[in-house]
């Protein structure tokens, strides 16, 4: 293939990173570690040798699970972390959707912003001028463009940064994990523009977990698994392989969970239920109530752990890990949770709960008969709220309390 027809080459690269695992205070502890051939940390290795070509106008999906390596792929393609092994090479301008607020200021204004993230993509102000109505149109934010960012709601700020990426005149679209941005009209609005650009020869790469859309815009895809590329090709046949390798992990997941419970010589926690305690369909103002209780059958100290997870897009939304709150000793312990997340589109969530040991170590669950789900629905906004706060951004504002009794 000729180099001329390649948007991206992504030549064997592999990246590290160093993780701690001591901590010095002082030069001479350091030096004398360092004589003695004690690093002081690990390497924790992210990507081995990844290879693969993205050639000019193709919509390329990238895929893989929470740790993969994906997002950490795309901050070396878009040139934020350098690689120990390998090159990248791009061919063209090329224009990132990374992390929202990237870039942005929330002292400036809308249209500021615009401007000064116009120029941290390389784009002069002339080029700046061109694009600006189409942002502002696309964003759907005009009469908003002249007050602070800190002044927008969080759908406002994720709608006018991602208009910012999509409308850059770029010769390649860089986009993590941005198709829940928005309200339903929003979204639409993404879908139609998604369908144009893939028909419109322009590179586009796309990291999502959404099996669904790598079918209906990519051309190609790549899986990242545990650092390497496991499949590469046709989008059909590597979002079924990631499809199939979840459903695999689960139910390994499920059968070695069953099999440490049903071995009763070492069972630890027994009766463990978790009891909704509000509504199974709510709005984001309302609050999300559960009991949880368990019989602690020797005398050792626990802790309960949780997990909102998105039912469609298998992803955790909220999780909280409580071990601050242990609890020791035996007998029957029964705990109260709340927690509220704002700011979310129209979602189910599974609760998942689990309870641990000091260590960590899983001692009960509630397994899937008996985890509830739960409906989150934006109807609460009307009038002038819904045109200053027209969106869910699928950003999280979130906080818990517990509550023992």
């Amino acid at each position: 293939m000729s180099n001329k027809n390649i948007a991206v080459k992504v030549d064997h690269v592999s990246k590290y990173f160093k993780l701690p695992t001591e901590s010095t205070h002082s030069l001479r502890t350091a030096m004398v570690n360092r004589f003695r051939g004690i690093k002081g940390y690990k390497e924790q290795h992210v990507l081995r040798d990844i290879h693969f070509d993205v050639e000019k106008g193709d919509f390329f999906g990238i895929v893989g699970r929470n740790g993969s390596g994906k997002s950490t792929l795309l901050k070396i393609i878009s040139q934020i972390y350098v690689p120990e092994k390998g090159t990248v090479t791009v061919n063209g301008k090329l224009v990132s959707f990374i992390e929202l607020g990237v870039g942005f200021n929330p002292e400036l204004t809308g249209r500021e912003n615009v401007y000064m993230n116009g120029a941290m993509l390389g784009f002069t102000t002339e080029e700046v001028d061109a694009m600006y109505d189409d942002i502002v149109e696309f964003a759907e934010l005009k009469e908003f463009m002249n007050q602070k960012l800190k002044n927008y709601s969080s759908g406002m700020q994720v709608r006018l940064a991602f208009s910012v990426a999509i409308k850059a005149e770029g010769d390649i679209l860089i986009l993590d994990e941005v198709l829940a941005v928005g309200d339903e009209a929003f979204q639409r609005k993404c879908n139609d523009y998604f369908l144009e650009r893939k028909n419109s020869g322009k590179t586009t790469i796309l990291v999502t977990h959404d099996m669904a859309a790598v079918k209906k815009y990519c051309n190609k895809a790549v899986l990242i698994e545990d650092g390497l590329v496991k499949a590469i090709g046709d989008p059909f046949d590597v979002a079924n392989q990631y499809s199939l390798d979840n459903t695999e992990k689960v139910a390994e997941a499920t059968q070695e969970e069953e099999e440490i419970i049903a071995q009763e010589e070492q069972i630890v926690v027994d009766n463990l239920e978790v009891k909704l305690l509000s509504a199974n369909q709510m709005t984001p103002k309302e609050s999300i109530r559960f009991e949880i209780s368990y019989d602690v059958l020797h005398d050792i100290g626990t802790y309960v752990a949780l997990s909102l997870t998105d039912v469609d897009r298998k992803i955790w939304i909220y999780n909280d890990n409580s071990l601050d709150y242990l609890s020791n000793g035996l007998g029957k312990k029964q705990v109260f949770y709340e927690c509220h997340l704002k700011n979310v589109n129209d979602i189910k969530l599974k609760l998942e709960v689990t309870v641990r040991d000091k260590q960590g170590q899983m001692l009960a669950f509630s397994n899937a008969t008996h985890t509830p789900i739960i409906s989150i629905n934006r109807d609460d906004l009307e009038g002038d709220d819904k045109s200053a706060m027209d969106s869910a951004s699928g950003l999280i504002q979130r906080n818990g309390q517990w509550q023992f009794s």
